[in-house]
């Protein structure tokens, strides 16, 4: 019964974080939603509006960062049973955007606002291009792993959750993260950027850039020498490949990665 409860429970996890992910899509690109970063809700004066709008940003963050990291994980797992701890976090994640949408306040003054047709049909296209690259990168992980349903399925057939061996498949032989390269793209590529709009950006692009380094201290201390290698090869946001000393070569080469999992699958 146990076992069933858990899956229940992983699926409905699944469940709420899809639609959040839907609604953060509403939400940035100005489609019909009771909430948009630049619509709705009570209207603050701006440097107000712009402190409620850190604080919740910042709440996202450590949320989304801090149980994603290998200690909480430790801790937290001594009190939520192993097999939904991913589970939880993408709950608790789904509930800090909840959160973040119900309590934004727009900032509509305008900073560029491009008007030829063509040329927002273009930024509009970089954009989906953007929430693609995002969504896909995923599923060149395991997409059920990084949202616990996995975990959940696994329990419930009395399985444990095997390793997680390293790997670089399709967009990860470019960069190291191109799930976070998807959303900064999705983040920035808007016709109409508004204060409040950059805000958001802004605040999504340093917390990204933080998450990075916390991201990859746990992917050193997990696959070692595997990771500093490919770390030498693979700029993590820039598709620009790094001209290696030498003697990195072959060092590099012989510690390419080939089994089922990316690096990027840790953090929110």
């Amino acid at each position: 019964m146990k076992r069933a409860v858990y899956l229940v429970y992983g699926v409905v996890s699944y469940a709420a974080s899809i639609a959040t992910l839907l609604y953060a899509i509403a939400f940035l690109e100005g489609s019909p939603a009771p909430r948009t970063v630049d619509a709705g809700g009570a209207v603050f004066r701006p440097v107000t509006a712009l402190l409620v709008n850190a604080l919740l940003l910042t709440l996202f963050a450590v949320q989304h960062s801090g149980m994603a990291r290998r200690g909480f994980k430790e801790l937290w797992t001594r009190i939520v049973p192993k097999p939904i701890e991913r589970s939880t976090y993408v709950l608790a994640a789904s509930a800090s955007l909840v959160v973040l949408f119900g309590l934004w306040r727009p900032i509509p003054a305008v900073v560029w606002n491009v008007h030829p047709p063509v040329a927002r049909f273009v930024i509009y296209a970089l954009s989906a291009v953007g929430w693609l690259v995002a969504l896909f990168s995923t599923l060149l992980l395991n997409h059920f792993e990084l949202f616990g349903l996995r975990q959940v399925y696994l329990a419930a057939r009395r399985k444990e959750l095997p390793p997680s061996p390293f790997r670089t498949p399709w967009f990860y032989k470019w960069v190291r993260h191109p799930l976070y390269v998807g959303f900064i793209l999705a983040f920035w590529a808007t016709p109409t950027m508004t204060v409040g709009h950059l805000v958001f950006a802004l605040g999504m692009h340093l917390y990204i850039l933080v998450a990075i380094q916390l991201e990859e201290r746990d992917l050193v201390r997990e696959y070692g020498a595997q990771y500093l290698a490919y770390r030498e090869q693979v700029r993590a946001l820039v598709p620009i490949p790094r001209r290696l000393p030498d003697e990195l070569r072959g060092h590099a080469g012989s510690e390419r990665a080939l089994s089922s999992r990316a690096p990027g699958s840790r953090s929110g």
